[in-house]
């Protein structure tokens, strides 16, 4: 989901966040472009500009609109990208609910009556001449410490990889390229232990909204301290696709097979494994077994397999529906040994197969389905 919003303060802007959408806020302006009574010094830009995903987006939006924050806004609105799927976007939902007027990108509503924009992950270059309508020019609120993961999944890979510190960015837009402008304000913030990609976009999209905010109440100072972006560290953070689901056990670590959970587990529709965790029982540690083995650790009812280096314990298996570790066990494992009784327990065990992310056709589907099937 995305949204882009637009609209008219009275006061310093404010705009909108990290999610699924994106606002401007304006104040009336003279032909000199910066408000009435600028002469006597900056009285506060027009409203932002903002494109986001879901979380933050809604968190900015909400917040504009709260008591508290209504003297920084007196108009949004929201423009927000076609949808691919049935429903209502969430927030295209929640400015309808807000009684703001909405736009569908590539259409912004009333452009040149705003003095600056914010973009949120909006996933959209913005033009030159886009950027130019707004005299403060576009803001970004980029939920990592840039220049570390520019790209569109930044706070999966900071789980993906394990980062201990993360944070959030507020940037200056410029034409061409996602995340390369210069930094107006960074804050860090140290990854809570198991976090998963999900809790970590609640807390940075309510801390990117808090500091959006800030920078908006003081935006010619903030603007006036920017910095540019180093030119050390930079790494990339590209879309999450399917087939980097798929678990190779002769190559990750258990930690790695832990870290890959919490970071894309909420967005794997149908996954093979929930409620995966790091095994610690010494009898099992120390058994020498291939990449994929997989054992029944009757005490604690838990699946466990082996990884290129150490185990990991599994509790749910999804296949057709969700089965629990004993389920699992009763209905493949014991029958099959029972089956096999000369064979050694090591040798059953996942293994990995790679997934076809190209897209097939209905009667390809069909005749998949009935292959697997059989």
């Amino acid at each position: 989901d995305r949204a882009l919003v637009t609209g008219r303060a009275t006061g310093p802007q404010s705009g909108a966040g990290a999610s699924d959408g994106a606002w401007a806020q304006a104040r009336e302006r003279t032909p000199c472009g910066r408000g009435q009574g600028c002469s006597k010094g900056w009285e506060g830009p027009s409203p932002p500009l903002s494109l986001s995903p879901p979380a933050s987006g809604l968190q900015c939006l909400v917040r504009l609109r709260e008591p508290n924050e209504g003297s920084l806004v007196s108009r949004l609105e929201v423009v927000t990208l076609p949808s691919r799927l049935p429903g209502d976007l969430p927030v295209r939902s929640c400015a309808r609910e807000l009684q703001l007027p909405t736009h569908e990108w590539p259409h912004t509503g009333p452009l040149g009556q705003f003095d600056v924009g914010v973009v949120a992950s909006f996933g959209r270059l913005l033009s030159e001449d886009l950027i130019l309508q707004f005299p403060y020019g576009v803001l970004n609120v980029h939920p990592s410490c840039l220049p570390r993961w520019r790209g569109p999944a930044p706070i999966v890979h900071t789980v993906l990889h394990g980062d201990k510190v993360t944070g959030v960015t507020i940037m200056e837009i410029k034409p061409k390229r996602f995340d390369v402008g210069p930094i107006i304000k960074q804050e860090e913030f140290a990854v809570p232990p198991r976090c998963t990609a999900k809790e970590l976009e609640v807390i940075l999209s309510k801390m990117g909204a808090n500091m959006l905010i800030g920078v908006l109440k003081n935006l010619p100072e903030s603007l006036k301290n920017k910095k540019e972006q180093p030119k050390e560290g930079v790494t990339f953070a590209p879309k999450i696709t399917i087939a980097k689901s798929c678990i190779k056990w002769e190559e990750q670590t258990a930690v790695q097979v832990i870290q890959l959970h919490r970071a894309i587990g909420s967005m794997v529709r149908q996954r093979l494994f929930l409620f995966v965790f790091f095994l610690t029982c010494p009898s099992v540690l120390q058994q020498v077994s291939v990449p994929g083995s997989l054992l029944y650790h009757k005490l604690s009812q838990t699946l466990i397999a082996r990884c290129k280096e150490g185990w990991v314990g599994i509790k749910t298996v999804v296949l057709k529906k969700k089965l629990t570790a004993v389920d699992f066990y009763n209905g493949y494992m014991h029958s099959w040994f029972q089956q096999n009784s000369k064979t050694v327990h090591q040798e059953c065990r996942f293994q990995t197969l790679e997934l076809n992310t190209a897209k097939k056709t209905l009667k390809e589907r069909k005749i998949l389905a009935q292959d697997t099937k059989q």
